[in-house]
């Protein structure tokens, strides 16, 4: 398959082999995309792992028959910080924050050394520090963290991803949930509120770089036991109960986000944007 042929992909938060970010990355492979991945300081190590040891072969299997997952770079980001400036100096001392600027504009400048520009660019970032917590007992501090990390990290990262896409009919794509619409149970920690801005980040953002052709669509993906959705505690009983009530009677699998997320970084969806695409196994249709 050849959709993606001669275009590089930044695939951003990808903390393991079982997200929704990691099967992006090798659908986007598969497709003929290079891909570069980008992990938070704290898991390179760990996704060092998942690229390099023969325990973990068979989860870097592509699709399509196209052989094993091999990034051109794993490149640590803190989303949280746009400049060096934003980095404290207990940060600097930390591991995993020893390799230079892991700002957004320090892993964009390292991104541009190792290519001479981006077409497609995947927005897989969430974090709340108290996402256990429901939405009315989370903190101010975790709600704002969770705001910056999840959601405005998408306009900081299109910033700092624009001057790499000039002269590119650029592919921007996010990853949102249901929460950002409707009230969902147990989806706490202002995980709900930074969706729900994500979302209309995601629609400003297609008009101000619509003008250079770029586009920036969101996948709202239904509930699926990565290792960061695990951390909510009740993902199991979500998963249970969406699929019961979603029209196809089941639970979506990575790989269905994996590849609308290559139906939209393709030609294919040329004049798709500003757009939410539910995967959901058509849960969101329902009433109840």
């Amino acid at each position: 398959m050849d959709l993606l042929k001669g275009k590089t992909a930044v695939v951003t938060g990808v903390a393991d082999n079982v997200g929704f970010g990691w099967h992006i990355a090798k659908t986007l492979q598969a497709a003929g995309a290079q891909v570069i991945l980008s992990c938070h300081p704290r898991v390179k190590s760990i996704v060092e792992r998942f690229l390099d040891r023969d325990k973990y072969q068979d989860t870097r299997v592509l699709p399509f028959g196209a052989g094993e997952f091999k990034p051109l770079a794993l490149i640590p980001c803190d989303a949280a910080a746009d400049t060096a400036q934003d980095l404290s100096a207990e940060q600097s001392e930390t591991k995993g924050y020893d390799e230079g600027d892991v700002s957004i504009e320090g892993s964009m400048a390292k991104i541009k050394s190792l290519t001479d520009g981006v077409d497609i660019l995947i927005h897989s970032i969430a974090f709340s520090p108290e996402v256990t917590k429901t939405h009315m007992n989370v903190s101010r501090s975790a709600y704002l963290t969770a705001m910056s990390v999840s959601s405005y990290s998408l306009v900081s990262l299109t910033r700092a991803a624009l001057p790499l896409m000039q002269g590119r009919k650029g592919s921007i794509v996010g990853l949102t949930y249901l929460a950002g619409e409707r009230a969902v149970p147990y989806y706490g920690g202002g995980m709900a509120s930074a969706k729900a801005a994500l979302e209309c980040d995601a629609r400003m953002l297609s008009w101000e770089i619509g003008e250079y052709g770029h586009r920036v669509n969101l996948i709202s993906a239904g509930p699926y036991a990565s290792r960061a959705a695990r951390a909510i505690g009740e993902i199991a009983a979500m998963i249970e109960s969406t699929a019961a009530r979603s029209p196809l009677r089941r639970a979506i699998e990575a790989d269905e986000v994996a590849n609308t997320a290559l139906f939209l970084c393709s030609d294919l969806s040329s004049a798709i944007t500003g757009e939410v695409i539910h995967v959901d196994a058509g849960y969101h249709a329902m009433g109840t």
